[in-house]
């Protein structure tokens, strides 16, 4: 038996949170003293799949067949369970990234899996014993998942393992699994990225607005912030609603759930619907002029004041800082 990872791309590049996934699978492989095996779908250079073995993985499994160019759910799920198939890997870990929670559940009902997603733990293996801690409730709590199956689809939470070195001999192999028509019946046509920004679910630090701000006018000194940080910028559900923020930095129950290590919320009350979504943050900065604001009972550290007087102060400190 072994391990299979798949390894996600975008644009030929592997993101910082594959290189986790990678790593955790590694660990996982060792405390099953067995090998690892990574799996990747699409156009990747030669050198960028070598660095899967700087992490542990001791093959790769480049696929690059033409109709899976751009990211297709059902014929990708059906492609990594074939890989698991070849590889007679009982155990196939991902990152719980958009693609990841599409895919995870695909890939336990082809290959009659167990699935813990949004795994933040290595898993407790005593025994036939295999449990995975898991976020629950959209993140408002942790549970302990027992997989009883022969075989197991853990995806892992972006941010929740670190990145660890473990220098291995890559071998690269052509795969290719044959895929049905019906594995291709949505097809995506074209993805447009905002590559001139972090993106939310990899960043590790986020800077996050609420309607303490007042109005769109006044974001440039949280786009400050967030620059002189190398944040990515955030806001609640309320200021993405008003359309002063676009959809896509909404995070919250029914946004992006994010687990950054630093979470800073500016003007922000933190109502459960929003601390579902940053809850899983390692450290959270709330700063607020209202001192009975939700926020505040959850925050690791808290400011009150006006954010319109201690964001500048901050920025000022910070570029005094880099000086």
């Amino acid at each position: 038996m072994s391990v299979l990872v798949y390894v996600e791309q975008a644009e030929g590049k592997f993101k910082k949170s594959v290189f986790e996934a990678v790593s955790y699978a590694k660990a996982i492989a060792d405390q099953q003293s067995t090998n690892l095996t990574a799996i990747s779908i699409g156009d990747v250079a030669e050198s960028e799949l070598n660095e899967l073995g700087k992490y542990g993985a001791s093959k790769v499994l480049n696929v690059s067949a033409a109709q899976l160019k751009t990211f297709v759910n059902q014929a990708y799920a059906s492609v990594i369970a074939a890989a698991a198939e070849k590889e007679t890997a009982d155990i196939v870990v991902l990152s719980n990234s958009f693609s990841g929670k599409g895919l995870a559940p695909r890939i336990a009902v082809k290959l009659k899996a167990g699935l813990a997603d949004g795994a933040v733990e290595l898993p407790k293996i005593d025994g036939p014993k295999f449990e995975v801690k898991k976020t629950a409730f959209s993140g408002k709590a942790f549970a302990i998942t027992e997989l009883t199956s022969a075989n197991k689809i853990i995806a892992l939470n972006p941010n929740a393992f670190g990145v660890k070195e473990n220098a291995t001999e890559v071998a690269i192999e052509n795969f290719s699994a044959d895929i049905k028509q019906s594995d291709l019946g949505t097809v995506i046509k074209d993805i447009v990225r905002a590559t001139d920004k972090v993106s939310l679910p990899d960043a590790e630090l986020v800077v996050s607005a609420g309607r303490g701000l007042k109005g769109p006018e006044n974001w440039g000194m949280i786009e400050e912030l967030a620059g002189l940080l190398g944040a990515a910028t955030a806001c609640s559900k309320p200021v993405s609603d008003a359309d002063w923020r676009p959809h896509s930095e909404h995070v919250g129950q029914t946004g992006i759930a994010i687990s950054p290590n630093l979470y800073i919320a500016v003007g922000i009350s933190g109502a459960i619907q929003h601390l579902a979504g940053v809850s899983s943050s390692k450290v959270i900065v709330v700063i607020n002029k209202d001192p009975e604001a939700p926020f505040f009972k959850v925050a690791d550290y808290g400011i009150v004041g006006d954010a319109f007087e201690v964001v500048p102060k901050l920025i000022e400190a910070l570029k005094a800082h880099k000086g």
